[in-house]
């Protein structure tokens, strides 16, 4: 079909991309994606490119994911023509119906539909608050939910501070890098489960599956770096989970943590209080 041309030529640039950075991407957990029939996968998110990773990652099952995206990706005419071609779901946190209908037509098709319930990248590189949309869908549509974790991408592009001129971080095109994805064994939710009792258990298994891979040791700083992309809690210096709270702007809506650190613990934390909240920062 011509919309799968459209994604397999996507799928060839990217890997294309991934050669020219000599970016090692190795997964764990793949078999546990079924062949066939629907499944929601419920990614973290650490990095503006992780739908690529994931994408990458899951090669192996040859099942070309739907990604939930940020609506106004559909702004640029010519890459909203692509995302249409290829199947994506447009997001609008403000008015998510629309979302939910096209993933539930997805998933009844026996497509796989990947989402990130964070609703946004983590500054603390911890588990954010979670959207209670996947365990809706689950219920509804009795598809499994793969959960998965990745790590490793944050050092390609992510959130971060504002220089003195006010703009973000840049793309980091340093080559070798490695990024581990990491799919989990899937989880179901009962016909009357309790929607948000699904989304905490979900948020403790992607928080024990994002902590396995960021204590692989080829991701642990090394001793004395300084290390903004690795979580406070195991020693690095990004935002603590009550440093990021300014900036991980979630709506009312989602899960709050009842899972991952409930405290910081590098001595040096302290609160940035001289920074603008996210929603005032270029997000």
């Amino acid at each position: 079909m011509p919309r799968e041309r459209t994604y397999r030529a996507a799928v060839r640039i990217g890997r294309a991309g991934l050669r020219a950075l000599r970016l090692r991407l190795e997964q764990t957990g793949v078999q546990h994606i079924p062949p066939t029939g629907p499944v929601i996968l419920a990614a973290t998110h650490v990095s503006y490119p992780d739908f690529l990773f994931v994408q990458g990652a899951a090669g192996p099952t040859g099942r070309l994911l739907r990604f939930m995206t940020r609506h106004d990706v559909w702004h640029v005419p010519v890459v909203a023509r692509a995302m249409t071609r290829m199947r994506h779901v447009p997001v609008d946190r403000e008015a998510p119906a629309g979302a939910y209908v096209m993933a539930r037509r997805l998933l009844r098709g026996g497509e796989a539909v990947c989402a990130f319930p964070e609703a946004g990248i983590s500054w603390s590189y911890t588990v954010r608050s979670l959207m209670p949309g996947v365990a809706a869908l689950a219920r509804e549509t009795g598809a499994p939910v793969v959960p998965v974790a990745l790590w490793g991408a944050q050092r390609v592009w992510s959130v971060g501070l504002p220089d003195e001129r006010g703009r973000g971080p840049r793309p980091d095109l340093t080559r070798g890098r490695r990024v581990d994805v990491s799919f989990g064994e899937p989880l179901t939710i009962g016909p009357h489960e309790d929607l948000v009792a699904f989304t905490r258990r979900l948020g403790e298994v992607l928080t024990v599956q994002l902590e396995a891979l960021q204590r692989l040791p080829h991701h642990v700083p090394a001793p004395g770096e300084h290390a903004p992309w690795y979580p406070a809690h195991l020693g690095g210096h990004a935002p603590t989970r009550v440093e990021a709270e300014p900036y991980d702007v979630v709506p009312r809506s989602a899960v709050r943590p009842t899972w991952g650190p409930r405290s910081p613990s590098r001595p040096d934390a302290v609160a940035r209080r001289d920074v603008p909240p996210a929603s005032r920062a270029g997000w």
